[in-house]
């Protein structure tokens, strides 16, 4: 009752803070350790430990697994130079450096300090991103910083079973690198046969509570044989999460991925955050331990400075010249620039130690020289990087002058994407139309289709065109209507004279109903006024040699909207002539009418701030 009355008292905790956090806009591994170190010095609170294989097999894998779900094969692919630079060699580039610091200051066995330079080397990327999404940091560096957390952590970790194994043996390079490259090949191995039988399985699983179920299991049917084969059972997980990421359009139903993602972001939320206020109630007491362990105080705080330092300076030391060469080997036989320096510089600084660090400095062996302050190292370097970097990676950000993406400028591509989309479902409606499909359903369908890819569209030039758009007082009205419908549900159920299966079955009806009514993009004042899109390098022939503007014929208004009384929504530019007419949203759709009476292939936004064009017959945005 103990154990369940505190597990509660945790989880409770942990949302509330975790909750606190996001609404002053302070990061949540920060404030849940600091709030931890606070409580743990109240008289009524006893110390708290952790065995390592509670965070090894019961938090580690359900970590990592939902880090792979949310990860791009593609962006990984394109990225794999740069993922791979700081996620294997800065790793092992910081464990040697760390190791060579403690080894010379500790007197301890090179193998164990190899052990604690591990512990301490794996940067935690959720802090870091999340801190750059609330500041605005650019895509490319949260893309590139989830990437490495990809792999950085089983760098971490492979590195530290190979260190701890040397301790029992003579230390030998070779002897550990073999031991490393077998890990590690082995867990890839390993996770893509898990997520091979895993695919074979959900193939044919179409009840999305059968599959919700096998994906909890998915990281620990990757995990626990590789580590039984001696192998990495983190790296098995990753591989695992990547390749069903990849095929789970393909393998599960939209209810199921539906599930999935709601279900293992609570996990991660939980999981993640419960992680921190235990490791700030752990601080008390590991401080007392290595400050009574024998060692001289003045000795013991230099460790403890030497080791942060070393983990912060050894960052950026590897990173700006990692950044030229993954430039020299990928990005420039790509076409690409080079990223500017404040790119690198900005990578650097997003060191925040996190999960992993923790977890690997509760899984030191008892008989490990120095055990108290090796893992009080482990915390200063935790604390550290979340105090030093954390809190001054925001001020970093917006002193570089960087910014982060556009919400207009996502719109703009989702809208483009949608269009497309929406053309291949209706070709596929006009082939399976037959002579016995009512008029009424066909009408059905391609209204719900036009409106689904209008809702897009009508988000742009939302800040000088404050009406209402058609899809956004169709979203209100229909949620008034829903909530009306909800009630009269509700109150027929307090009758009591209904069958609980059929209100079950009318409330999950009117609940899936409200979850896909379309959502409206909020307008985001740091959004740049300016929506320009270069033309792609696949862009068509008509969007290559089309003006960038005409001289309009008729400037701010739709005439054929005035002729006939209707009011539009946003205004085109036909780049053929320079005939103004209303969007696809505005009741006379006088754009496309234009397009099909006269074939002028390419339009542009005359919205202000907007530049956009986009192609009638090739469907391409640029």
């Amino acid at each position: 009752m103990e154990f369940a009355i505190g597990l509660v008292v945790l989880v409770a905790v942990t949302v509330s803070l975790a909750a606190l956090a996001r609404r002053v806009g302070v990061a949540e591994p920060l404030l849940l350790t600091v709030a931890g170190l606070g409580v743990s010095y109240l008289p009524l609170v006893p110390q708290v430990d952790i065995e390592p294989e509670i965070v090894m097999l019961g938090v580690l894998p359900p970590l990592v697994y939902t880090a792979s779900l949310s990860a791009s094969l593609v962006e990984f692919k394109r990225k794999r130079t740069s993922i791979t630079m700081l996620s294997v060699g800065l790793v092992l580039f910081t464990a040697f450096a760390v190791a060579v610091v403690v080894w010379k200051l500790l007197d301890i066995p090179f193998a164990t300090a190899v052990a604690i330079g591990a512990v301490v080397s794996p940067p935690d990327a959720v802090a870091a991103s999340a801190i750059g999404r609330r500041v605005g940091m650019p895509r490319p560096i949260v893309t590139l910083l989830e990437g490495e957390a990809l792999f950085n952590d089983a760098t971490a970790l492979v590195a530290l079973r190979t260190a701890l194994a040397a301790t029992a043996a003579a230390f030998s390079v070779w002897q550990a690198g073999g031991s490393f490259l077998l890990a590690t090949i082995g867990g890839a191995v390993i996770g893509a046969v898990a997520a091979t039988v895993l695919g074979m399985l959900r193939r044919r699983i179409e009840d999305s509570v059968l599959d919700t179920c096998l994906s909890l299991l998915a990281p620990f049917i990757a995990y626990l044989p590789a580590e039984a084969a001696h192998a990495s059972g983190v790296i098995a997980v990753v591989v695992c999460g990547l390749i069903l990421s990849r095929g789970a359009p393909q393998w599960q139903s939209a209810a199921s991925r539906i599930a999935e993602r709601t279900n293992w972001r609570t996990i991660q939320f939980i999981l993640e955050n419960a992680v921190f206020l235990v490791m700030g109630l752990q601080v008390r007491h590991l401080v007392t331990d290595a400050w009574g362990g024998g060692l001289p105080h003045s000795r013991l705080l230099l460790v403890c400075a030497a080791v942060l330092l070393v983990v912060i300076v050894s960052r950026p030391i590897w990173v700006f010249p990692a950044t030229y060469f993954a430039w020299l080997v990928d990005y420039r036989r790509q076409g690409m620039p080079r990223s500017p320096w404040q790119y690198p510089a900005v990578v650097s600084w997003a060191g925040m130690r996190g999960v992993v660090t923790l977890a690997g400095a509760l899984s030191l062996p008892a008989d490990t020289p120095q055990l108290a302050t090796l893992k009080l190292l482990a915390l200063v370097v935790v604390g550290g990087t979340l105090l030093l970097q954390g809190v001054s990676l925001p001020w970093l950000i917006r002193l570089l002058g960087l910014r982060g993406p556009s919400r207009a400028e996502d719109a703009l591509q989702e809208a483009g994407l949608l269009q497309r989309a929406t053309t291949a479902g209706l070709a596929v409606l006009d082939a399976e139309i037959t002579p016995d499909t009512p008029p009424e359903v066909i009408a059905a369908l391609r209204n719900r289709s036009a409106q689904r890819a209008q809702s897009a569209w009508e988000q742009l030039g939302r800040d000088e065109s404050l009406r209402v758009t058609p899809s956004g007082e169709y979203r209100r009205l229909r949620l008034l209507m829903l909530r009306a419908e909800r009630e009269t549900v509700l109150q027929a159920r307090d009758t009591g004279r209904l069958d609980h299966e059929v209100l079950e079955a009318v409330m999950s009806t009117l609940d899936l109903e409200e979850s896909t009514v379309d959502r409206v993009i909020e307008p985001d004042d740091r959004a740049p006024a300016v929506l320009a899109v270069p033309v792609p390098a696949d862009a068509c022939d008509h969007l290559r040699y089309a003006p960038c503007t005409m001289v309009p014929d008729h400037p701010d208004v739709c005439v054929e909207c005035i002729e006939e009384g209707l009011v539009w929504v946003h205004l085109r530019m036909c780049l053929s002539c320079g005939h103004i007419a209303c969007c696809e949203s505005s009741p006379g759709n006088h754009a496309a009418k234009h397009f099909g009476v006269t074939d002028h292939p390419v339009i542009r936004s005359v919205e202000p701030g907007e530049s956009w064009r986009w192609c009638y017959l090739d469907e391409i945005l640029g």
